[in-house]
């Protein structure tokens, strides 16, 4: 779909505001030329404007609904076919701060639909022509409410776990395939997220981090090698610990027997 820069091709969902529209200027500004994906076509189109004249990268406008399966369908086929691309940012999603008693379910099923399906599908698009071409790279946009489950609605937090959990395994999947996987946590970032999601105070609050610092936090994880970017953890050794913990219980899960406590005879 394009004429493939040095640094090949990024395509990036939810492109048209927030943390996707400044993972285009950075990229560009890098050397990658750029498939945006968003559904509002105006912004799409006014940003690929801005970036073609500041950069001179070749900029692909792609509007696409992701929660509907034919625009998902559309997005996947650029994946398998475009030989040019070299990343994908899954960045699109949603998300609420809504109780179980007072989220629609209709609602907590498209949050699921773009945040975990449109993500998997796009990847599974993706893996085999990064996989075919021995390199490429996937940063999948998760959060901290991934870990701290509790913070807002349940179905957004479990979204996000899922986004760190699918990370894990395809870094076990493709690393020594030639392919990265970079999954970034953002914590609070002033975007438009949080219009969405019913708290827009949030957006100024004192924890809440700008979407040029998250971003900017994040390429440079991804330049230092992290498999696994929070920019708003300034004690890195307490992500250290959590990981090495999680892989030492987890052999600790296989016996036979239950264990004592339960007193099963």
């Amino acid at each position: 779909m394009s004429n493939p820069s040095s640094q090949g091709t990024t395509l990036i969902t939810g492109a048209s505001s927030g943390i996707g529209a400044i993972y285009a200027d950075r990229l560009a500004k890098r050397g990658y030329d750029l498939i945006l994906v968003a559904r509002n076509v105006q912004r799409l189109n006014t940003e690929a404007e801005r970036l073609r004249a500041e950069t001179g990268v070749q900029i692909t406008t792609l509007p696409a609904d992701l929660t509907d399966k034919a625009g998902l369908a559309k997005v996947e086929s650029v994946l398998r076919e475009d030989p040019s691309i070299t990343m994908l940012v899954n960045n699109a999603g949603v998300g609420s701060v809504a109780s179980i008693l007072q989220a629609d379910v209709d609602k907590m099923e498209e949050m699921i639909n773009l945040n975990i399906t449109a993500l998997t599908r796009l990847t599974y698009a993706a893996a085999p022509a990064f996989v075919a071409r021995g390199k490429g790279t996937f940063i999948n946009i998760a959060s901290v409410v991934g870990i701290a489950v509790e913070a807002l609605n349940g179905v957004y937090s479990a979204s996000k776990s899922y986004v760190l959990s699918f990370g894990h395994s395809l870094q076990k999947d493709l690393a020594e395939k030639g392919v990265r996987v970079q999954t970034v946590l953002p914590g609070a970032t002033a975007t438009e997220f949080w219009d969405i999601a019913g708290y827009a105070p949030q957006k100024t609050a004192d924890i809440t981090m700008s979407a040029e610092d998250c971003v900017d936090a994040a390429l440079a994880g991804l330049d230092a090698g992290e498999l696994v970017t929070i920019p708003g953890l300034h004690e890195s050794e307490l992500w250290t610990k959590w990981e090495q913990d999680r892989r030492d219980i987890s052999p600790k899960f296989r016996n036979k027997n239950p264990a004592p406590r339960y007193k099963v005879a």
